[in-house]
This record gives C-alpha cells, sequence and structure tokens, in this order.
C-alpha cells in the first residue's frame, strides 16, 4: 500500500470546512484533509496568530491494519524457527527433513551421495561441499549419518567455519558411542545433544504420536540463547506427538539392546526363514510378518553399527541363543517321553525295571545293558 500525504496552504481568512460538510467526504480516490494549523511562537501576538497559515494533509491509500498483523506473525514465526543442517541425506535424513520443513525451519543439507534432486523436492538447500554448508552458519547441525562413518566425518568436518555456539546434535541408534566421538572431536564451545528417535520411516509413516524419543543434553551452555536453542529442537518432536524421554546415554544403550537389536535380530532371522504370508494369517502371525517389514528395510550396516557399537548387544545376542537352545531340548525332551511310552508302554515293574529303562536310554536305543548288569541278571557272578 502506498500513502501519499500533500501540504496545501489556505488563506487564514477563510474559516475551514466542516468535518460534516459534504465538501469534506473523501472522493473516489480515498483521500482524506483535515485542517492543522501551524504552531505560533509564544511570542507572537493574537493578531499575528490569527495570520498563520494552516495545513491541510491529504492521505491516499492508507496501509491496511493486517498488514501490520501479517508482520507480527512473520516475526513470531522466525523467532521460533532454527537454522537445521543435516550431515548424511539419505532416508532417515530425509525422513526427519519433512517434519523441520513443515514446522517452519529452514533445512540445509549435506551428504557424499548427491541428493541434490531429494533435497529441491522438500525444499531444503544441498551443499556438495561441507565447506560451504559451514558458511551458511546453521543453528543447528544433526549428525544423520550410519553408526560405522559417523566418526570418519566428524575427523574431517571443518568445524572452525561453524559459529562457536552452534549446537550438535546425533541420532544415531547408539548411544554411549555417539557421546564419546562428538566429545572426542567437536570444539569445547559446542553445545551436543545425543537423541534417538525410536523410530523410522517405516514405523513413523503416517505419524509420530505416542512414539518415544530419548535424549540426553550432554553439554549445554548456561546463556539463555544456547539453553533456547536446545528447547526449540526438542519442541520439534513434542509438537508432533512424541512421547519424550530424558535418559543417559548408558542406560539407553542396556535398554536399547534388549529392545532394539534383539528386534532386528528375530527381524532378520524371519526374514532368512522366508516368512510369507498366506490366505487364513493369525493375528500374531501379521505382527510377525509386521516386524520384517519394518526390519527388512534397514540396512545390515545399521544392524551391525547396533551389534559392534552397543558392549551389551553381545550378552543379548548370546542369551538369544541360549533361549533358543533351551525350547529345543524341552521340545525333544517332551518328544522323548511320548516315543518310550510307545514303546514300553505302561510299565509296572517297580524300580528295577525303570532303572533298566533309564539305563536304555543312557546307553543308546540298542536294548543292552552294560556287561556287569547283564551278568548279575542271568545269575552269574560279577
Amino acid at each position: 500500500m502506498a500513502a501519499a500525504f500533500s501540504f496545501a496552504s489556505t488563506s487564514p481568512k477563510n474559516s475551514p470546512t466542516p468535518i460534516s460538510s459534504p465538501l469534506f467526504l473523501p472522493p473516489s480516490s480515498h483521500s482524506i484533509s483535515l485542517p492543522l494549523p501551524l504552531p505560533s511562537p509564544l511570542s507572537l501576538s493574537t493578531s499575528t496568530a490569527a495570520a498563520t497559515v494552516s495545513l491541510r494533509i491529504r492521505c491516499i491509500d492508507a496501509a491496511q491494519p493486517f498488514d501490520y498483523e501479517s508482520q507480527l506473525r512473520y516475526q513470531h514465526l522466525k523467532s521460533k524457527s532454527l537454522k537445521i543442517a543435516i550431515l548424511g541425506f539419505g532416508n532417515y535424513g530425509q525422513f526427519l527433513a519433512k517434519a523441520f520443513s513443515r514446522q517452519g525451519h529452514t533445512v540445509i543439507a549435506h551428504s557424499r551421495t548427491d541428493y541434490s534432486a531429494a533435497a529441491a523436492a522438500l525444499g531444503v538447500r544441498f551443499y556438495s561441499n561441507p565447506h560451504d554448508l559451514c558458511e551458511s552458519h546453521p543453528e543447528v547441525v544433526l549428525l544423520c549419518t550410519s553408526i560405522l562413518s559417523s566418526e570418519k566425518v566428524l575427523q574431517s568436518f571443518p568445524f572452525q567455519r561453524l559459529k562457536r555456539n552452534t549446537l550438535f546434535v546425533d541420532v544415531l541408534s547408539v548411544k554411549e558411542f555417539a557421546k564419546t566421538i562428538m566429545l572426542k572431536y567437536l570444539p569445547v564451545e559446542f553445545d551436543v545433544l545425543c537423541t534417538h528417535p525410536m523410530f523410522g520411516p517405516e514405523s513413523g509413516k503416517h505419524s509420530w504420536a505416542g512414539l518415544p524419543f530419548v535424549y540426553d543434553k550432554v553439554r549445554i551452555g548456561n546463556s539463555e540463547d544456547r539453553i533456547s536453542k536446545c528447547e526449540k529442537f526438542l519442541d520439534i518432536f513434542s509438537r508432533e506427538g512424541c512421547r519424550m524421554v530424558e535418559m543417559s546415554c548408558a542406560e539407553h544403550d542396556r535398554h536399547a539392546a534388549g529392545s532394539q537389536f534383539v528386534t532386528h535380530a528375530m527381524g532378520r532371522v524371519l526374514e532368512k526363514f522366508g516368512l510369507e504370508s498366506s490366505p487364513i494369517n493369525t493375528k500374531g502371525y501379521e505382527t510377525l510378518l509386521n516386524l520384517v517389514g519394518n526390519t527388512s528395510g534397514d540396512s545390515f550396516e545399521l544392524f551391525y553399527g547396533l551389534f559392534l557399537c552397543n558392549p551389551n548387544a553381545m550378552e543379548q545376542l548370546e542369551r538369544l541363543d541360549m533361549a533358543f537352545e533351551a525350547i529345543r531340548k524341552e521340545l525333544f525332551g517332551k518328544l522323548h517321553q511320548v516315543y518310550r511310552k510307545q514303546l514300553f508302554g505302561d510299565l509296572e515293574g517297580g524300580q528295577v525295571e525303570s532303572f533298566r529303562i533309564q539305563k536304555m536310554l543312557v546307553n543308546g536305543a540298542s536294548g543292552k545293558l552294560p556287561p556287569s548288569e547283564t551278568s548279575s541278571e542271568d545269575g552269574s557272578s560279577a
């Protein structure tokens, strides 16, 4: 809207036009005229003041109130938004970028693979060179690489081009490992937030509501802007309905080894088994099929990273193997009892006959007892 003001002098001898006069009403050009007397110095006499010139203001196309409201709304959204750089723009990075952009945050990305087309489709600016990305001065840098490549990425990253109050966040599935490498390679001026969204592109494709989001504020500065920046980032997941769980990295890994690693292990076992849908699927069977679908989409590199970088994973794998063996023994033990009953029927011979059957089971199904016991039963001396 353009606003124009015109000043026109009027003769003091002419009385000003009353506001109620039709001559004062604004014409079709939306102009308004108001009399404005020119202030006179106190030293002037009354007759001199009467001879002063009055001014008239004309306003054309004045700005409307909604312009001001839109500016306030823009400033409010700007104060709530973050500039987030994603390192590693694969499936998971793109999955998170959609939510960030949807909430009005500015998202930039870098990856070894050229994802410029995918980034453009999401409204994300892609940088093939990490130096160029750092010169954009993001407020938050999100480490979204694979577990096995994360340390190499940090070793070669140009931290010196970032602001010293940058917040560094990871979303790796193993937290003690992520915490260790970030504290090792990041400058001490950087804030560190370890997080793990306990869902992925498949399990969170419809909604994040109720899904757990684990975080640990490893190193957050005491200044108000640093604390606010951290809370703004966490608020992204809170607004999506996630169940926010603050937990230490060590405790996370203990729980994740029993839940995440075992889940991936069982999903891959069933995938190797060749689980297929049938016309008479039960609810439990559908659950197993969904498990295979959720885990088969993840790379083996992720599964190997869960095993290699979580010190609790080996124990869980051994327990899983022991559980399979225990079930196998229980099944075959029950089957052995059934076979024995079919072979010998309802035996009624007291302790001697019971002992004889036990010996047969120990020494095989040949039916022959040890020589010493055979001699005793025949009446011959031992």
